[in-house]
């Protein structure tokens, strides 16, 4: 009989993320959206030569795809999965040192709102989350308290549909449909997964928030304010 494989070798992946430059990019990465390789080189201080092989290690290790617009090509990350493990290297990790107003700003900006890849994160995913629990519009499965497994519930279907989110067209989506993830500044779970993803997109979309000069970082717009309390019960500072 064959050994079974108890242990993950999670070695090559560490050494990817080991290095200043590639820990860079993947962060700018949880950005969500696709950057060209300018973009990233700039992004972690590097020349574009410099880049392209960083990008190419990202690439064979399996943490970066490409994605292909006419002649231009864009990186970014390749699954959800990636960005969690990222945002849980964070939450141990010890912060960047602040050695100016601008990044003491930013800094501000994304514990406030900003998003966890594709979804609401910060103190506004926290008490996003948190309001969609005590107002009874999701609930734990049997594995909720664990990783976050969780179902919408009739009176949530309805509250998601009042904004333009289809429940039964999100659990299509060929990825986990509602989960949560530790919040890297606040150390409390936001709601991730297809469901996190797609209520995200439409408030933004509505314009709820709106993205920022800084990467990642989300602003609450009034409107956004008015409707959070009015549809889900939560009440974040403008």
């Amino acid at each position: 009989m064959g050994e079974h494989v108890l242990e993950a070798n999670f070695a090559p992946v560490a050494a990817l993320l080991a290095d200043r430059a590639r820990a860079a990019m993947l962060s700018a990465l949880l950005d969500g959206r696709p950057l060209a390789a300018g973009e990233l080189a700039r992004a972690a201080g590097v020349s574009a030569q410099t880049a392209s092989a960083h990008l190419g290690r990202l690439l064979d290790g399996g943490m970066v795809t490409v994605v292909k617009q006419g002649r231009h090509r864009y990186y970014r990350l390749r699954s959800a999965e990636i960005a969690q493990v990222i945002e849980a290297i964070s939450r141990i990790s010890p912060p960047v040192e602040v050695r100016s107003l601008r990044q003491s700003r930013d800094a501000k900006r994304l514990h406030v709102a900003r998003t966890c890849y594709d979804h609401l994160a910060g103190e506004a995913g926290v008490a996003f989350f948190e309001a969609l629990l005590g107002g009874g519009l999701i609930e734990g499965g049997e594995t909720g308290g664990a990783d976050g497994a969780y179902e919408v519930t009739d009176k949530g279907e309805e509250r998601f549909g009042g904004i333009g989110v289809d429940v039964a067209e999100v659990r299509k989506a060929r990825r986990r449909f509602a989960g949560h993830c530790l919040d890297w500044t606040e150390r409390r779970p936001h709601l991730n997964g297809a469901l996190g993803a797609a209520l995200t997109a439409r408030m933004i979309e509505i314009g709820w928030f709106e993205r920022g000069r800084t990467r990642r970082a989300l602003s609450l717009t009034e409107r956004g304010a008015r409707g959070l309390a009015d549809s889900f019960g939560c009440v974040l500072p403008e």
